[in-house]
């Protein structure tokens, strides 16, 4: 599933190929949207807003289309009207004279009128998104500790987009490495310094994945990697999806487990649990 960093990149690539053109059409392949498609000829793409996962694209018809990827959603910019050979099932395309914005496969669509956006479930559940809103690490460190989530497992927490929006499943092995933090615990099993480790891994991992187009592991140990010749799953993260290969920091080898039905990777050493008081 495309992750908060992966869906905002998106993002900004439909901003660019819509924004500045008149929408020629809009097309929906489920029918209790096609009597929308009319409503936005002529009109303009004023800007695509991101919500963790979730995309809006705001027209200025005062008209909001919200998509959500899901697993296996996934946009594609094109030359107008040149779709690609593919497989997939095209949900959702917007044309201008000269670029075409299609998503595929994703089921989640709707289309509001931009008064009734914050209403809708999704959006109202949300958490904070770091990529949109400006989120201190201060801000996550309270919301961290506050009554409603420190007895949870992180675990659970970082997959939760009530928590904070746009995490999911990479993002959550490489917080809690970077944080030093056993999945096995909660916030209110942490120390100081961990929690604050985790508000601003949360912040600095998100960013600089959307930045570089998901590379979480140290910049300069990339690059130093990449030169090597080493392939993108080689170098891209500290922990996830590396279990029986070496620990970047200290050599022992990474574990994989399940956790909230979800894969999950940590170093033993690095995030052990034994100096906690």
């Amino acid at each position: 599933m495309p992750e908060g960093p992966e869906i905002r990149r998106a993002a900004d690539q439909v901003e660019k190929a819509l924004t500045g053109r008149k929408i020629m059409e809009v097309h929906f392949a489920f029918d209790h949207l096609k009597d929308y498609e009319d409503f936005f000829a002529g009109a303009d793409v004023l800007r695509v807003d991101t919500v963790g996962k979730a995309m809006l694209i705001r027209f200025s018809n005062g008209y909001t289309v919200y998509s959500h990827n899901q697993l296996y959603g996934k946009w594609v910019i094109r030359n107008a009207y040149n779709y690609p050979k593919t497989n997939r099932q095209l949900r959702f395309a917007v044309h201008n004279e000269k670029k075409s914005a299609l998503l595929y496969s994703s089921s989640d669509i709707e289309v509001m009128r931009d008064e009734e956006v914050h209403l809708h479930p999704f959006i109202q559940r949300a958490g904070p998104d770091v990529l949109n809103d400006s989120v201190t690490s201060a801000q996550l460190i309270e919301r961290i500790n506050s009554k409603k989530f420190s007895g949870r497992r992180w675990t659970a927490l970082l997959l939760d987009q009530g928590f904070v929006a746009g995490n999911g499943n990479y993002l959550r092995s490489e917080i809690l490495f970077k944080a030093g933090i056993h999945p096995s615990l909660r916030p209110k099993d942490c120390t100081e310094e961990q929690i604050q480790a985790a508000a601003e891994a949360i912040i600095q991992l998100s960013v600089q994945s959307y930045e570089t187009g998901g590379i979480t592991n140290d910049i300069e140990l990339a690059n130093r990697l990449k030169a090597e010749g080493k392939k993108r799953p080689q170098y891209r993260h500290w922990v996830f999806n590396r279990a029986g290969q070496s620990c970047r920091i200290d050599g022992t080898p990474i574990e994989k487990i399940v956790a909230a039905s979800r894969r999950l990777y940590f170093c033993p050493t690095c995030q052990g649990i034994e100096d906690l008081h």
